[in-house]
């Protein structure tokens, strides 16, 4: 019965650590400098399975080509407008913050409510195709548990949803 209690205690301490570790800030980890827009793609995707990525097929010999792969966003009518629309389902959210906002690029900055863990996602208009690519990874770790693609798809539902102007 002592060693369950200590074991108890141990476990309950150790959790309590990595809550305020995250709350501190220790597993934001730092943003990519190479994140934009470069020869009309987005950055590839994460060599390990912690992104997904709309462009993740142009890359034929990426180790992650299929796993990454998620559709882009697709809309009808003005192709900036539509990239206001989903600005606006950005800033509302919560733990997203929008960093950079130009009339045919997003990117936005999304923690985890505990640990605070920060993804980089990234969106670029691409008017031609009449959709939105999108790029969506984990700063830290070799695997996300699908929470990028989660992300991606939750905003795409409220994408197809938010009204239109």
């Amino acid at each position: 019965m002592k060693i369950a209690g200590w074991l108890a205690g141990v476990l309950l301490a150790v959790a309590a650590l990595l809550l305020v570790a995250g709350q501190l800030g220790f597993f934001a980890g730092k943003p990519p400098q190479d994140l934009g827009v470069r020869d009309d793609r987005l950055k590839p995707p994460s060599p390990t399975p912690n992104s997904v990525s709309s462009q993740a097929g142009g890359h034929a010999n990426h180790p992650q080509r299929l796993e990454a792969s998620i559709a882009p966003l697709s809309y009808t009518g003005d192709g900036k407008a539509a990239v206001g629309r989903l600005a606006a389902l950005l800033e509302t959210t919560p733990g997203c913050v929008l960093v950079k906002r130009e009339p045919a690029y997003l990117y936005a900055q999304c923690r985890t409510r505990w640990l605070k863990f920060t993804d980089d996602v990234e969106f670029s208009l691409d008017e031609g195709a009449g959709v939105i690519q999108v790029r969506s990874a984990s700063r830290l770790g070799r695997k996300d548990f699908g929470v990028n693609r989660a992300r991606v798809e939750a905003l795409r539902t409220r994408f197809d949803q938010a009204p239109r102007p």
